[in-house]
Formats: C-alpha cells, sequence, structure tokens
C-alpha cells in the first residue's frame, strides 16, 4: 500500500497522456485529410505535434509525472520541517534543555512535529526512560538515547529522500525515449524517400517532425526532472545536516547532565 500513491499517479498520467493524444491531438479536425491525420492545417499546433507519433504521449506522461513528484516532494518537505523554521526551533528547544527542563523539551517537540521534532522527541524520551536507573552506568545511558535517535532517523530519512528515485528515473529514461522517437522518426522520413526513389517533402516533413517533437519532449521532461532532482537532494542533505547538528547539540547536553548526576 505504501506505492499505491505512485502507481496511481503513473497510471493516471499514462491514461490521461494518451487520451489527450489521441483524442485531443489526433482530432481529425485539426488535419487537412481528415482521420488519415498525415498533413495537420497549417499552424495548427496540435495537429503538428500529434505527428510525432506515440511517444509523444508517453514524453507528455514523463513530464506529468514529474510534475506531480515536484508538488508531492515539496509538500512532504515542507510538513517535515515542522510548523516551526526548525533554526528557531532547534535553539529554543536547546535554550530548554540546558535549564534541565526536559518536560518542557518533549512538549516544544510535540508541537513542532515534523522530522527534526520526532528525532528529538525520540531521544529525550528514551533518556527520560533511563537517566534514573540504577543498573546503567553514564556510558549506557548515552548509548539507549543514541540508539533511539538512530532508529528515529533511520525513520525519518526514507520519507525524505522518498520518490527522488523516481525523478531520477525519468531524467534518466525521458532522454532515451526521446532519442528513440528521433531515430524512428528519421527512419520513417529516410524509408519514405526510399520507397518512392524522389523526394516527398510531405513524407520527409512528417519524419523529421517525428524526430524534433520527441527530441524536444524528451528534453523537456529531463530538464524538469533533473533540476527537481537536485534541488530536492540538496534540501533533503540540508536538513538532514540540521537534524544532525540538533542531535549532536542535545547529545552535549545530556552527556554533562548524565555525568553530573552519577
Amino acid at each position: 500500500m505504501r506505492n499505491a500513491f505512485n502507481i496511481i499517479v503513473i497510471t493516471l498520467a499514462l491514461v490521461l497522456s494518451f487520451s489527450f493524444y489521441f483524442f485531443v491531438m489526433g482530432n481529425p479536425a485539426n488535419f487537412k485529410d481528415g482521420e488519415r491525420r498525415r498533413e495537420p492545417i497549417p499552424g495548427n499546433v496540435l495537429g503538428t505535434v500529434y505527428t510525432g507519433g506515440p511517444l509523444v504521449a508517453v514524453l507528455i506522461a514523463l513530464s506529468l509525472i514529474s510534475i506531480t513528484f515536484v508538488f508531492e516532494r515539496s509538500f512532504s518537505i515542507r510538513k517535515a520541517r515542522g510548523k516551526r523554521p526548525p533554526e528557531e526551533f532547534v535553539r529554543e528547544f536547546q535554550q530548554l534543555l540546558d535549564k534541565g527542563d526536559i518536560d518542557a523539551a518533549l512538549e516544544l517537540c510535540q508541537q513542532q512535529g515534523g522530522s527534526i521534532g520526532n528525532v528529538l522527541r525520540a531521544g529525550l524520551q528514551r533518556y527520560k526512560q533511563v537517566a534514573n536507573d540504577t543498573e546503567l552506568d553514564a556510558e549506557r545511558k548515552l548509548a539507549e538515547v543514541q540508539r533511539a535517535i538512530d532508529e528515529a532517523m533511520n525513520l525519518e530519512t526514507p520519507l525524505l529522500e522518498k520518490n527522488l528515485v523516481i525523478l531520477s528515473t525519468i531524467a534518466s529514461i525521458s532522454t532515451l525515449v526521446g532519442l528513440l522517437g528521433t531515430t524512428i522518426g528519421m527512419i520513417r522520413a529516410f524509408m519514405a524517400l526510399g520507397l518512392t526513389g524522389a523526394v516527398s517533402a510531405q513524407q520527409l516533413s512528417i519524419g523529421i517532425a517525428e524526430a524534433l517533437y520527441n527530441t524536444a519532449g524528451g528534453l523537456t521532461a529531463a530538464i524538469i526532472s533533473i533540476v527537481a532532482y537536485n534541488f530536492f537532494t540538496t534540501k533533503v542533505d540540508n536538513f538532514v545536516y540540521t537534524i544532525d547538528e540538533a542531535v549532536l547539540s542535545m547529545m552535549e547536553t545530556l552527556t554533562v547532565q548524565v555525568k553530573q548526576a552519577a
């Protein structure tokens, strides 16, 4: 069920793209020869792009999928940041921790939510459980806190990086699909010349159009995906670094408190 959203997005993108390609772009009203759909009306963009072949629909689907996951990642990362700016939250959290007010710090984490709030809360909750345990020495108490933090990080990091592989994959395959369409278009253009034995402007233009429209579609999908992938990868890396800094500061403070209590 975790991948249900991805499956729905990909399926809908393919259905919408092929429906748009066949019923809107391929509308006989866009062509001089009607149902044959070989000669688009001059200046008719939809009919002209239709001559690029079915791979145009695939490239439109890839672009839609990429755009959808750009919005999905934007929403998810914004949610992972929590209710307040992470820097402001970490500053207030550290102040409470320096005062030894663990309950207030936990309440602040609960209010903040998001990945950083969840990770710090997991560490503090474990600290409260082991702080007064006389059977554990200081090192073991800190190890238990660190283990709880690591477990929380292992749960949060995949959520931050989720679906980035889809953007990366689209960036790679869209150029290949575009290249395939380009190759097919050029093959058709030269086959038309070979069959007729003479230069047919119509057949040649159809083949070249198919080649160029697929090239343009592949590059468009690739550019969107590459820019989005690099942007979100940088955002995730910076956010994880912020969490690591907050955890390090928390562990330093807890280390001092545990050793003083011992």
